[in-house]
């Protein structure tokens, strides 16, 4: 093969694409990234200014990377000078949710992560206008992510090591060249290069089928979803991010600049949304939706308004075991760290994809392509746009 004219190529510019850039960039590797929107499009899943961080999970493996992924987001935000998490603590309850069996699960891990259970009186004194009617499990070491601010920062830092990137640039096609590289052709020119990681979020599913290169997505879904933000009555009390999970599946955080210029608390259901093509229609917003949450924030969090103030969709592409895939075949890298939890990882998914990249790492078996299928269980914390 002619020598390349770059060692990677990075297809899409969301938190996974501009993560995996700045990090391979950071280490001296030659990187483009082609991005077929605007930088810091609202089209996808990586946009708005309030994701969730957090590091419950009843997985060893999500719960080794999200100190990780902790550490990181402290290098980042040294390196770069911008602040980008804010620290609330997190709270999980519900019947579902099992705080207790969390609880002891996070007890017999090797690695630490601070946690205590408080009674629901205990939870509903220390964050007034919350209800709770169990047992509330908290844990210092959340809070939320800017993931607007996050992507212009690695997309930042990318173009300062040296990456090239290229938005409303679509790939139009990828030739595989064996093991020995690929030629990445968009509507302005032809890239050589090494490896090619995809990157490309909820248009994954689409893209890949259609492209040519023979390699088979697990079960995928892509649903829009819907989240509120309502003011909070009393904006000098502080509040966690919140899991709750009863007969349906809530996530809570504070909202931000997308809930405006009052403090306010964004709202949403993660188990919930129709399955959607990417680009193909405006928001619809299904009021039978609208009216669960306005029941929901009325019974559980009456510290809020009743009226949202605002309101945003974003998309989510979901594997049937709520699991990432993250793996390569020959030349190209697939990295969908999906199902509504990917976001707090990003730091750490944009050196371990960099890496598979570049050879050096094998896949985690549990994000493999062919990995066998299996149903969505406790293990995974998921928490939606975190």
């Amino acid at each position: 093969m002619v020598a390349p004219d770059v060692e990677v190529v990075v297809v899409g510019a969301g938190l996974t694409g501009a993560s995996t850039a700045w990090a391979l960039a950071r280490a001296g590797v030659s990187v483009v990234l082609f991005e077929a929107h605007a930088f810091g499009h609202t089209l996808g899943s990586s946009h708005g200014s309030s994701r969730i961080f957090r590091r419950v999970y009843k997985d060893p493996l999500y719960l080794r990377m999200t100190g990780q992924a902790q550490q990181m987001w402290a290098e980042l935000e040294s390196e770069s000078g911008t602040s980008l998490l804010q620290w609330t603590g997190g709270i999980d309850h519900g019947r579902v949710r099992d705080p207790e069996g969390i609880a002891a699960f996070l007890a017999e891990q090797p690695e630490e992560v601070q946690h205590e259970l408080l009674s629901a009186r205990e939870a509903e004194a220390r964050w007034p206008g919350m209800r709770f009617t169990g047992p509330v499990l908290f844990h210092p070491d959340a809070g939320t992510v800017n993931a607007d601010a996050a992507v212009t920062t690695f997309l930042a830092e990318a173009a300062g090591h040296g990456a090239r990137l290229f938005p409303e640039t679509s790939v139009d096609r990828i030739d595989v060249h064996g093991d020995s590289g690929v030629t990445v052709h968009t509507g302005e020119e032809s890239v050589r290069a090494r490896s090619v990681v995809l990157a490309n979020g909820p248009w994954m599913p689409e893209f890949l089928p259609g492209s040519g290169l023979g390699i088979d997505l697990p079960p995928m879904r892509v649903t829009q979803q819907h989240v509120f933000h309502f003011p909070r009555r009393e904006p000098d009390v502080s509040w966690p991010v919140v899991v709750h999970k009863e007969e349906m599946q809530v996530f809570a955080l504070p909202s931000g600049s997308d809930g405006g210029p009052r403090a306010a608390f964004k709202v949403a259901q993660h188990d919930a949304g129709p399955v959607v093509a990417p680009g193909s229609s405006a928001a619809v917003l299904d009021t039978s939706r609208r009216s669960r949450i306005l029941d929901y924030v009325r019974t559980w969090m009456p510290g809020l308004e009743e009226v949202p103030v605002a309101d945003a969709t974003c998309l989510y592409t979901t594997t049937a075991d709520e699991d990432f895939v993250l793996d390569r075949r020959g030349p190209v890298v697939v990295a969908s760290p999906c199902s509504g939890h990917g976001a707090k990882f990003a730091p750490l998914l944009g050196h371990l994809i960099g890496e598979l990249a570049r050879g050096r790492r094998q896949p985690e078996p549990q994000f493999a392509l062919d990995r066998p299928a299996r149903a969505p269980g406790p293990r995974a914390s998921v928490v939606a746009l975190g």
